[in-house]
């Protein structure tokens, strides 16, 4: 198994296995934080919104 392993990081396909999959984890960890950005702006957004709301109706 070890051998194969070797062999596998050894060849042409070894390294460029691992230069995807080290992008493509760079790009979920990027979309996560972009995701939880405008998460929390929404939920500000939301937020000031309910207050307006609550201070025109006088709730």
């Amino acid at each position: 198994m070890r051998k194969a392993i070797l062999t596998f990081l050894k060849s042409e396909d070894g390294p460029t296995a691992v230069e995807y999959a080290v992008m493509l984890a760079m790009i979920v960890i990027a979309c996560l934080g972009a995701v939880q950005g405008m998460a929390n702006a929404t939920a500000d957004s939301f937020d000031d919104s309910a207050a307006h709301l609550n201070s025109v109706l006088g709730s």
